[in-house]
């Protein structure tokens, strides 16, 4: 009787344990399979915002443009809430969704701190090379970060395809950066990125279709 007992609990801890499993991998797909949106949305924001500043820079020679980069999340995150009052499903809320939101959120708190930290050291140097060496190296440092945020995600959603994608971006963005010539050339990094991040998600869509 006793051993009797002994196995039921031993299959009801299996079956539990089994359960927490399947759950988990449910969210990640569930997650995963929401989030295809928003790579595409944003991928395609990023493309756009990248390449008009680079235009702008290319045919005025004046870098100020760059200032419009701090319409980009303004303008993503009003759209963003515009189009989700118009879909009936809403994000998924869980462990594993709080801990994608807080690997992105990190990313933009690294992003934000390099970028302060790198233009108040412009402001009070008088170094001319060094704020070369600088500015060059700030869009080298935000896209192997980009690429590190979204490879993790694709490691907490085990999805291969966001791995990759992460890899492609982070490495694939430091490749162009030691290939590209002009200041105005290095945002053509954030367009690598951002068609890269648009292409993600049309995979997302057509795996979890």
């Amino acid at each position: 009787m006793e051993n009797t007992n002994e196995q039921n609990r031993e299959m009801t801890a299996q079956e539990s344990l089994s359960l927490i499993t399947e759950t988990l991998n449910n969210s990640r797909k569930d997650i995963a399979r929401k989030s295809g949106k928003y790579y595409l949305f944003w991928g395609t924001l990023l493309t756009f915002f990248s390449l008009l500043i680079y235009i702008l820079w290319k045919i005025t020679g004046q870098e100020a443009w760059n200032n419009l980069w701090f319409a980009m999340p303004v303008v993503g995150f009003i759209l963003e809430r515009v189009l989700r009052k118009n879909r009936s499903s809403e994000r998924v809320k869980n462990d594993v969704s709080r801990i994608t939101r807080g690997i992105w959120s990190t990313f933009g708190i690294f992003a934000c701190s390099v970028a302060a930290f790198s233009l108040i050291y412009t402001l009070v140097s008088n170094n001319i090379f060094a704020l070369i060496s600088v500015a060059n190296g700030l869009t080298a440092e935000i896209i192997l970060l980009f690429g590190l945020a979204e490879s993790i995600t694709g490691v907490a959603l085990k999805n291969w395809g966001i791995k990759i994608a992460g890899f492609v971006t982070g490495i694939g963005g430091l490749a162009i950066h030691y290939s590209t010539c002009t200041s105005e050339e290095q945002l053509l990094i954030f367009t690598f990125a951002g068609l890269v991040l648009a292409a993600t998600g049309i995979l997302i869509k057509i795996q979890y279709k």
